[in-house]
């Protein structure tokens, strides 16, 4: 159990760190959802009933969708973009690196993943799966964006005798896209800073990081 999470140990921390801050703001949303429920001479629900409302889920998928485009953009952009002198960019000039050769079959071990073995689009998808990965979380959380979005919109609308709309309408809203580029826009300079940053800073230990002795210049 130890030595589990030893080499386990910085994504159990951070999947805790996820939870607590979930539970936190379920906790901190559910009062807050409550407040606006009186304040507009509605009912307060049970933190059961909460778990029903769009209020909730717009929040968290809102909130999702920037991150995992984030990361996809992050992750496929890095293929074919450079940041001279950046910890997180390849080096330019059309330099073979570690993460572009795959072994030939001959020296295929029982070890070497299944869909290389197997060869065809199996291959292909692994070739390219974590950038495909992330894309389709981000589609999912928008998307989901949407629905929950929808649903909160709705209820706003029958306390205040508005029209209501489908999840498709409302992605057309200007409210809809207000609550996906703040969030946009903070990721995308948030993921910027770490690609500059790196060239004229240090973290020592850490593999986001150069090591502390190499020159600005280098890149990688």
């Amino acid at each position: 159990m130890g030595k589990f999470v030893r080499e386990n140990s910085l994504s159990l921390v951070l999947f805790g760190l996820f939870a607590f801050s979930v539970a936190g703001q379920y906790f901190v949303g559910w009062q807050e959802y409550n407040e606006e429920q009186i304040q507009h001479g509605q009912a307060a629900v049970d933190a059961a009933s909460y778990l029903a409302t769009g209020h909730f889920w717009e929040a968290i998928f809102e909130n999702w969708e920037s991150e995992f485009l984030q990361m996809a953009a992050f992750v496929v952009l890095t293929v074919f973009l450079f940041q001279k002198g950046s910890a997180e960019s390849r080096e330019g000039g059309g330099k073979i690196e570690r993460s572009d050769v795959i072994q030939s079959p001959e020296h295929f071990t029982k070890d070497t993943p299944w869909p290389l073995r197997k060869g065809g689009i199996y291959r292909k998808i692994y070739e390219n799966s974590l950038g495909l990965t992330l894309f389709l979380l981000f589609v999912g959380s928008f998307v989901m964006h949407g629905v929950s979005g929808a649903a909160d919109y709705n209820e706003q609308q029958t306390e205040h005798g508005g029209n209501q709309v489908t999840a498709i309408e409302y992605m057309g809203t200007s409210r809809f896209w207000f609550e996906s580029l703040q969030n946009w826009q903070s990721e995308f300079l948030s993921v910027g800073m770490m690609i500059v940053l790196t060239i004229f800073l240090r973290q020592k230990g850490s593999p986001e990081s150069k090591p502390v002795d190499s020159p600005w210049f280098e890149t990688g």
